[in-house]
């Protein structure tokens, strides 16, 4: 490969088929799944597909994401050590094709026309070496001007996957793009395996900006208009880039297969052998993931006997179970999940039945990331309410005050900076301080670990959006009350 790559990163999802794990503020990319070779500190999704990339020759990677995952994004690519990405902003999500054609615009944004190597952020791929051969004959025939995606080459008949038709090869290892199959049937999926020519529709392309950008400018003009304005009307916030959120949400919603792939005169396949899995369900999860004796998968405090083909995840309490088989058991601080394995697919709709309810479960993962920290609810009760409060070194919390609550707050690790009104003041491990209800506050870490704390309201109102802001580093500081 002589030719660098601009990564596309997709981290805008926001999957449902893995709850409790994933939350609509927490989706997939964020969580470390699957088998990661018995790391240390295991690395999300979104951190593998950075790691995967080592080796390769790139340009800083252009990372979509949405508005409601923007910090806990730039932290994750922070721990990554990834500083040099462009982080753009979807105001809400009108699928693949509109996301990439922002990143091309802005990738052309100076007359430069890279190659852009387009990748979801949640998926999961053990052969790293082979994903980069792959890569290298993607890029290939990408520089000649094909529209190139990758082959999942079949390990069985599945039936929840699409599906590519592969004709007449087109260099050593790519072959012209025939046709996308939506999701077959069984009979059907398994006459696909054994003819040898059906490969897993993977979701991952490299093609010139320049190609994706006329292939747009041909069929969907509409949605090159909007992506257009979009861009050009971005603005800067922090480490962010917003597209212009009046454009963007002018455009039609198409995922990029149907808006441009389907219809493309200049369109290749290049197989993948590398351990590839989208990690799309408890049933994915579990074939990816290091199994026990008796095919169990299980993370945190469990205890089986005589069991067989369960994925227990206890992130709270001790899980036991006894004499079951292929069952997913999955325990979080809100929620418990029991499903069948082979049903797990179906957890999408027990989440818009939760939602349909007005539940809060499918939106918010019990741990909240904020640009300073994060703050976890710990126990509630009529009038009162315990928080665990992490505030990163050097994070501060905006100046702010409680209309309805006051607050107790203890410091557990590390050192806190307190103003309260016109007093700032310093307190250590096992000291604390009280905020009365109404009185101006602002809390900071000035030292070098992360600052653990707990905080007991109490008042009449305990709700998030009880905070009246002033001042705020994170740009929050227009003076309303909304979520901290």
């Amino acid at each position: 490969m002589n030719e660098s790559l601009t990564p596309v990163i997709l981290a805008g999802g926001s999957g449902s088929r893995l709850w409790p794990l994933s939350r609509q503020h927490y989706p997939k990319q964020f969580l470390a799944l699957g088998d990661q070779g018995g790391v240390d500190v295991p690395a999300s999704l979104l951190q593998q597909t950075f790691a995967r990339l080592d080796g390769l020759p790139l340009t800083p990677a252009l990372v979509v994401g949405s508005e409601p995952h923007r910090f806990l994004l730039a932290e994750q690519l922070r721990q990554a050590g990834v500083e040099d990405a462009t982080l753009l902003l979807e105001p809400e999500g009108r699928n693949t094709a509109p996301a990439i054609a922002c990143a091309a615009l802005h990738a052309r944004r100076d007359g430069g026309d890279p190659l852009l190597l387009v990748l979801p952020a949640d998926h999961l791929i053990r052969d790293c070496q082979a994903f980069q051969a792959s890569v290298g004959a993607a890029a290939s025939l990408a520089a000649s001007g094909e529209l190139v995606t990758f082959g999942v080459v079949p390990e069985r008949a599945e039936t929840g996957f699409g599906y590519i038709q592969r004709g007449a090869r087109l260099g050593p290892a790519g072959y012209r793009l025939a046709r996308f199959v939506e999701k077959p049937d069984r009979a059907t999926a398994e006459g696909y395996l054994a003819s040898g020519d059906y490969l897993w529709n993977s979701g991952m392309f490299v093609f010139r900006a320049s190609r994706y950008l006329d292939e747009l400018a041909a069929r969907q003009p509409a949605m090159l208009a909007a992506c257009r304005a979009a861009v050009e009307g971005a603005r800067e916030d922090l480490d962010f880039l917003r597209l212009n959120a009046a454009a963007f949400c002018q455009s039609p919603a198409d995922s990029i297969d149907y808006a441009v792939m389907e219809h493309a005169d200049r369109a290749a396949v290049v197989p993948l052998e590398a351990g590839w899995s989208d990690i799309g369900g408890f049933q994915a999860l579990w074939e990816a993931s290091p199994k026990d004796a008796d095919d169990n998968v299980v993370s945190g405090d469990v205890q089986l006997h005589d069991c067989r083909g369960l994925l227990v995840h206890a992130e709270q309490r001790l899980v036991s179970a006894l004499g079951v088989e292929d069952l997913v058991i999955v325990e979080t601080q809100d929620a418990v999940l029991v499903t069948p394995r082979r049903r797990s697919q179906e957890v999408k709709t027990l989440v818009e039945a939760l939602l349909a309810a007005g539940r809060d479960e499918p939106v918010h993962h019990p741990r909240v990331h904020r640009p300073w920290g994060s703050y976890q609810a710990i126990e509630r009760g009529q009038r009162y309410q315990v928080k665990h409060i992490t505030v990163a070194p050097g994070g501060r919390l905006s100046r702010q005050l409680h209309h309805h609550r006051a607050e107790h707050w203890v410091v557990v690790s590390g050192t806190a900076r307190v103003t309260l009104d016109d007093r700032e003041f310093m307190l250590s491990e096992n000291q604390s301080t009280y905020i009365p209800i109404g009185a101006t506050h602002r809390l900071e870490n000035p030292g070098k670990i992360p600052l653990e704390l707990i905080e007991v309201q109490s008042g009449s109102y305990l709700g998030e959006d009880d905070i009246v802001r002033f001042e705020d580093i994170y740009g929050r500081d227009d003076g309303s009350i909304k979520p901290e």
